[in-house]
């Protein structure tokens, strides 16, 4: 079993190979891979929500789990909220092949699903992106949402006053503008919006979101948490990564489970219609599915030397 940290992750992962693998997880979940059910529950300790996710895509070969959570007193501290490490298994044998970190595979795969939906049903003439939540994930949104359009202006709200230093950082090098702003200039005038925040309220009204809009609410992945106004879900057209988790952990929890709504991998095999027209309004609700993380780690594992010892450790 080999073992990979963080740090020779980071050296091989980065956005456009995290968002080839995400991209052929939604098209794989649609012809025999799935995701098992997701365990996630708060421990009563540390403020701390705890977790699996896991699957098994058989054309890839990708079997195993992560497990971890969000601790959100780890700022405190100097980590990262989010912690979680990933476990790939032989589907022939059952053996463990791999342990590695999770933490860069989780943002950057999430940051990439965020992505896929943008590259698939967002209008192809968006000129502004809102951004709603400055954690440690939306600089890896922020990036993976400017590789797949022509934005000229990010605004972001920055209810926790965190430096937007990575941010500006991130805009420069894509020749974007860059500013904090209110809630509603975030919303009001935004061609895309990404929602990206722990809220268990919402916090995107229905009435503030243009006409023609295109939001990915990337935060919701638990049951009571919700980001947008319902009143936003009903209107809009729906997506998802994946249907169960959609209705009991993500966003469209809060509506009617017997509403329609479409996967992304159903839209890029072509069974269902992405965008319309180019005033409707397209949300995709993400939940975070396990094969992305599984995927994104076999590409790492694909990337690097197994033989080479300064890129990996050995164990039994």
């Amino acid at each position: 079993m080999i073992v990979v940290s963080e740090d020779q992750i980071r050296a091989v992962l980065d956005p456009q190979l995290a968002f080839d693998a995400v991209r052929n997880v939604f098209k794989s979940m649609e012809s025999g891979a799935w995701n098992f059910p997701v365990v996630r529950e708060a421990l009563g300790y540390q403020d701390a929500l705890y977790g699996f996710k896991s699957g098994f895509d058989p054309s890839s070969g990708a079997l195993g789990l992560k497990s971890g959570g969000y601790w959100p007193n780890n700022s405190s501290v100097g980590i990262a909220n989010h912690q979680s490490t990933i476990f790939l298994f032989d589907p022939d044998t059952g053996q463990c092949q791999a342990a590695m970190g999770g933490n860069v595979i989780t943002a950057l795969r999430t940051a990439a699903a965020a992505a896929v939906s943008i590259d698939i049903l967002a209008r192809p003439d968006v000129r502004i992106l809102g951004l709603i939540g400055t954690g440690h994930q939306s600089p890896f949104q922020l990036e993976a949402a400017l590789r797949v359009r022509d934005f000229t202006e990010v605004r972001i709200w920055n209810r926790s006053q965190r430096s937007l230093e990575r941010h500006h950082q991130i805009a420069v090098q894509y020749g974007v503008k860059c500013r904090e702003v209110t809630l509603e200039e975030a919303i009001v005038d935004s061609d895309t919006l990404i929602t990206i925040t722990s809220s268990f309220q919402s916090i995107v009204p229905e009435n503030l979101v243009p006409d023609g809009c295109h939001v990915a609410c990337m935060g919701t992945d638990t049951k009571g948490k919700q980001e947008v106004d319902p009143d936003l879900l009903l209107k809009a057209s729906r997506f998802t990564d994946e249907l169960v988790q959609s209705r009991t952990i993500g966003e469209c929890q809060h509506i009617d489970a017997n509403l329609h709504v479409s996967t992304l991998g159903a839209v890029l095999s072509g069974s269902a219609s992405g965008r319309k027209t180019s005033s409707e309004i397209t949300l995709f609700d993400g939940t975070g599915v396990g094969l992305q993380d599984l995927a994104c780690a076999q590409a790492v594992v694909s990337a690097i030397d197994v033989n080479d010892p300064s890129q990996v450790q050995v164990s039994l």
